[in-house]
């Protein structure tokens, strides 16, 4: 299994049909904001998320600019999700595009 690349604009269509995002910032940066409806991802909680979710779901991964998020994508396509993405530019980028989609405090 690998994982893609995508850009923002990209990542949308996927967004809206159902894909799940998951922030693998710290916490505090993600309780400060995230993408709106995104699941805060850590060391913590990553296997509760693996057992948990359902395999066929697109996963798109965000960090805070794109780099830390291939890591992590590849290592979720690894545990058997089959659609997995890797947010090019992160939540930086995505703020300053779209600050209407992203949640303030937790």
């Amino acid at each position: 299994m690998t994982y893609t690349c995508i850009d923002i604009a990209d990542a949308l269509p996927i967004i809206e049909n159902e894909a799940i995002i998951v922030d693998i910032r710290d916490l505090v940066s993600f309780e400060n904001s995230h993408i709106t409806n995104a699941i805060s991802l850590s060391n913590d909680n990553v296997q509760d998320f693996i057992e948990s979710t359902e395999k066929s779901r697109p996963i798109i991964v965000c960090c805070y600019h794109g780099n830390s998020s291939k890591g992590a994508a590849e290592y979720l396509a690894s545990q058997g999700f089959k659609e997995v993405y890797s947010l090019n530019g992160g939540f930086s980028q995505w703020s300053a595009m779209f600050p209407e989609q992203c949640e303030i405090g937790n």
